[in-house]
């Protein structure tokens, strides 16, 4: 078993990975600011919690320090959000990545894992964006999150391995969710307003992940021999969709969950985001033998199930769910 430092690990995709990577018994230590709180994380004898700043060199370098593995998640995480500060969001997305990379590697870490994008793809009309596909980002965010990835690179050896994951619009329930991305955002407004707005006529095309196969990914690179796959990079993504076909899901599995009558659609034109494009993920799974197993319509039920529980409460004004309007009302950016 590996003792597996998560930074971001209090985030959306991170509450469901460390639960999971304790489940197998290995050691995890979440290492977080928790701008979006930390209430979800629960007692395990395998997890430990440490809130910190990535761009705070001593504290991260006594964190990681007897720590085989890092898998790195923490960032300032969409576009909105960076926007708030450029130039704050720039040092943690991208100025403090080389420090940690190196003080990772001068502490013995064996592999390192960074969470890259697919949004580093921009606009493509190719219909198959495979991972060499030309990087061309439409924002910052997206830019930044690609030029972190050769900086990995340059330091890896035979004894300090990494991999770099583009993942794809994740999306379904996890201990801390966000309702700021897509089917998410889709389905929070389907179950509390019975209705859907779609922005930009919804014939943009978005690779989309079930946070449950995000996890399973990362669980598949720990069982995987680093020497195979060193300095590789994999997009990771399963169903390919117009924005219109995510909200005709939604509506149908909303209705169908709630036995509502009717979850209508409106499509306007006005959109602040461009981004289009139909992600490849063959490489993975020939590679490394990784397929996703559940859909869009799982992501959409799990998140159903959430709110029939009251896993999700206030869930159209809390802004614990939505990253850019959490980190406004704390002052953090």
């Amino acid at each position: 078993m590996s003792k597996i430092l998560v930074t971001g690990g209090a985030g959306y995709v991170g509450s469901r990975l460390t639960l999971d990577l304790a489940e197998k018994n290995h050691e995890v230590i979440i290492y977080d600011s928790c701008y979006f709180g930390k209430d979800h994380i629960k007692d395990n004898k395998n997890i430990k919690l440490i809130e910190g700043d990535i761009r705070d060199k001593i504290k991260f370098e006594a964190a990681v320090n007897g720590c085989d593995t890092v898998i790195h998640l923490a960032c300032i995480s969409n576009d909105p959000s960076f926007d708030l500060n450029e130039d704050l969001s720039k040092s943690i997305n991208f100025d403090c990545f080389e420090d940690l990379v190196s003080i990772s590697k001068k502490n013995g870490v064996e592999k390192f894992i960074y969470a890259s994008s697919s949004s580093v793809y921009g606009f493509s009309d190719d219909p198959n964006v495979t991972e060499d596909h030309p990087l061309v980002p439409l924002t910052l965010y997206n830019k930044f999150k690609g030029m972190c990835e050769p900086v990995l690179k340059k330091y890896l050896d035979n004894k300090f391995r990494g991999v770099i994951i583009r993942p794809a619009t994740v999306c379904g329930y996890a201990p801390h969710c966000r309702l700021d991305l897509s089917v998410n955002i889709l389905t929070n407004h389907a179950v509390n307003n019975k209705k859907i707005i779609v922005l930009g006529g919804g014939q943009q095309k978005r690779p989309n992940l079930h946070v449950n196969d995000m996890s399973r990914a990362y669980l598949n690179l720990m069982d995987n021999d680093f020497k195979l796959i060193n300095g590789e990079t994999f997009n990771v993504s399963f169903e390919n969709k117009k924005i219109i076909e995510l909200a005709e899901i939604v509506s149908s599995n909303v209705k169908k969950f709630f036995n509502y009558d009717k979850v209508e659609i409106e499509v306007k034109s006005e959109t602040v985001d461009n981004r289009s494009y139909h992600v490849n993920s063959d490489k993975i799974k020939k590679v490394l033998n990784f397929e996703p197993k559940y859909n869009i319509d799982d992501a959409v039920n799990s998140l159903c199930q959430a709110f029939k529980d009251g896993k999700l409460p206030n869930s159209l004004t809390d802004p614990k769910y939505i990253n850019v309007t959490t980190l406004k009302n704390m002052d953090v950016i």
